[in-house]
């Protein structure tokens, strides 16, 4: 079973964005990062994450976006079990993006793979910080 736990914006300055999202709709700051990825922040409902994220490159924006990009960028899915998700989701059309970050054991390990109309998405087994399954 699958549920859509997270939802990542593209953003021009992540900080502020968070305080809109922060003083608008009361979500909690639950994380950071900086990365070669992105730079960002991390907000929950206490049951949805949502990412606010500064793509760094083009390459991990991927070429549906580019690292210019301002929107909603990708969703995410909390699996049962990703070998399993993997199959199904690859057996209805999704193609392999990237697995990030490389720990497996990681709270924020997740695989990305793109839909039929190149649409990124995210699974993972362990959720995001401030999600509830």
């Amino acid at each position: 079973m699958a549920k859509l736990r997270h939802v990542a914006m593209s953003v021009s300055d992540p900080e502020a964005s968070a305080r809109f999202y922060q003083e608008a709709f009361g979500m909690e700051r639950v994380g950071d990062t900086d990365s070669e990825l992105a730079s960002g922040v991390y907000l929950s409902d206490g049951v949805m994450s949502l990412a606010l994220l500064k793509y760094k490159s083009d390459k991990w924006a991927g070429e549906r976006y580019g690292k210019d990009f301002l929107g909603v960028h990708h969703v995410g899915f909390w699996v049962d079990d990703l070998a399993e998700s993997e199959k199904t989701a690859s057996a209805a059309g999704a193609t392999y993006f990237a697995d990030l970050p490389v720990e497996k054991t990681s709270l924020y390990y997740e695989k990305k793979y793109c839909d039929p109309d190149g649409i990124i998405f995210d699974m993972t087994p362990n959720g995001w910080a401030g999600t509830t399954k």
